[in-house]
């Protein structure tokens, strides 16, 4: 979910709630502690230099049950990051302790914010030798006008 999506639905909102992978939802007195852009600078394995830019929402959880963060705060600090930071409109990466400090996308289902699972990935796999999958055919499925016939010569 990109930054201005973020914004209109905030827009549009009474109260914000984010949800885990599993289901469950972040506490309601959670804080975002921080809005921000992360610059990754990097070479991939295959040896090409790549960079990788995110704004980062960090929430956190205290001991403060008296307080829940309105969708207009938090308009409020993200319009003030894009200013101070010169934040663009990018790909949301949200951060938040579980057993270690998690990385999820972001998403909406129209009620909450969700926390999505980001996996690793080998960006070159062309240069480091890791076979493409090949997608799975069931002889079944294929046309009789595309498969080999005898003396059709594609044998």
């Amino acid at each position: 979910m990109k930054l201005s999506q973020v914004k209109l639905t905030l827009k549009e909102l009474e109260t914000i709630g984010f949800q885990l992978p599993d289901g469950t939802l972040v506490p309601n007195h959670f804080h975002v502690t921080e809005v921000g852009k992360i610059t990754k600078h990097f070479i991939d394995c295959g040896g090409t230099v790549r960079n990788e830019e995110v704004v980062n929402f960090q929430l956190w959880n205290a001991n403060d049950y008296d307080h829940r963060l309105h969708p207009e705060k938090l308009l409020n600090i993200i319009e003030l990051s894009e200013k101070v930071l010169a934040i663009e409109d990018l790909e949301i990466e949200v951060e938040y302790q579980a057993d270690t400090i998690g990385k999820f996308g972001l998403d909406f289902d129209g009620k909450n914010f969700l926390l999505t699972n980001k996996e690793t990935d080998c960006l070159a796999k062309d240069q480091c030798g890791i076979p493409v999958e090949k997608p799975k055919l069931k002889i079944s499925d294929l046309n009789s006008e595309t498969s080999c016939t005898p003396g059709g010569g594609c044998c």
